[in-house]
């Protein structure tokens, strides 16, 4: 199966930036997979001091009736290096997932703890820094049977020069207990609980009016959260050929921030009527997705 969030041409020109596919030799020192996957905690790591990858196992859980798989990709970046959530922002390259090579798995998806802003000249950008784990939900086709994940990642990276990294790591998994379940929990403790508009919290998303702008029609959001939480919010459209821009903070008192999210990046040919919109408000360590219409 093949996963591309991003639905972007991997080897496409994004604006302010210049990709360069990391080749094996000059960019990415690859580690080789060994020929039968390991039953261990976590795959090799492979990369380079710029970025590595490797997967992680985490103990099955029971849902419905059924034996879910839990793991994650853990992905380590050097100083000054950053990758791109699944919408990147203004320019990036999102990452693209395959696990056609997996057995006994009939399904992974793969679930995204909340981003962060970065803004360089002028252009806004969603990224992760430092180190991220994106747990993944497995889905055995036998429950019975053991699971061996395998994973090709094609992924943008940027510090001065941005390029598409590459990667490949392969991993049993026991479904036992492992070391590595305080950071996959920590992890899936940061994905965005799904919410509704007003829906009480420490977090909301309070309220949403659609107004006319001084450059056209936008909406303008306000998010609930303490008045000392940093708190961000980021918008999605209903496909990835849609490029929202980045809603802007625009007030902030007491417990409510206000931004504006103009309505610009709607792919051309494409109506609106019926659209939704994905909006992520983050504070602090905590994160709430909601769907708004158009």
């Amino acid at each position: 199966m093949l996963i591309d969030p991003g639905g972007i041409s991997l080897l496409s020109v994004q604006r302010n930036c210049h990709w360069f596919l990391a080749s094996a030799t000059s960019v990415m020192l690859t580690v080789g997979l060994t020929a039968f996957a390991l039953a261990a905690d976590a795959s090799k790591w492979d990369g380079d001091n710029r970025s590595a990858v490797r997967l992680i196992a985490g103990a099955f859980v029971g849902e419905d009736g059924a034996r879910i798989g839990r793991a994650g990709i853990e992905i380590k970046l050097g100083a000054g290096w950053k990758m791109y959530w699944r919408h990147p922002g203004d320019a990036g390259v999102p990452p693209s997932f395959d696990f056609a090579g997996s057995t006994n798995v009939t399904d992974v998806t793969v679930m995204w703890p909340a981003p962060q802003r970065f803004t360089d000249e002028g252009t806004h950008l969603i990224v992760y820094k430092d180190r991220v784990v994106l747990p993944l939900r497995v889905v055995p086709e036998h429950a019975a049977k053991p699971v061996t994940l395998r994973l090709k990642l094609v992924y943008g990276i940027c510090e001065k020069l941005c390029i598409l990294a590459e990667a490949q790591s392969e991993l049993l998994l026991s479904g036992d207990t492992t070391t590595h379940e305080p950071a996959l929990a920590a992890a899936e403790a940061r994905v965005p609980r799904k919410a509704r508009i007003g829906e009480g919290g420490r977090l909301s998303i309070h309220a949403i009016q659609r107004e006319m702008g001084r450059t056209g029609p936008r909406i303008v959001i306000d998010v609930a959260a303490p008045a000392a939480a940093s708190v961000d919010l980021f918008a999605e459209g209903p496909g990835s050929d849609w490029s929202l821009p980045l809603p802007q903070p625009i007030s902030a008192e007491g417990d409510l921030r206000r931004f504006s999210l103009d309505l610009t990046g709607v792919p051309a040919g494409v109506g609106t009527s019926g659209a939704m919109l994905r909006l992520t408000a983050t504070a602090d360590r905590e994160a709430i997705e909601v769907s708004v219409p158009y």
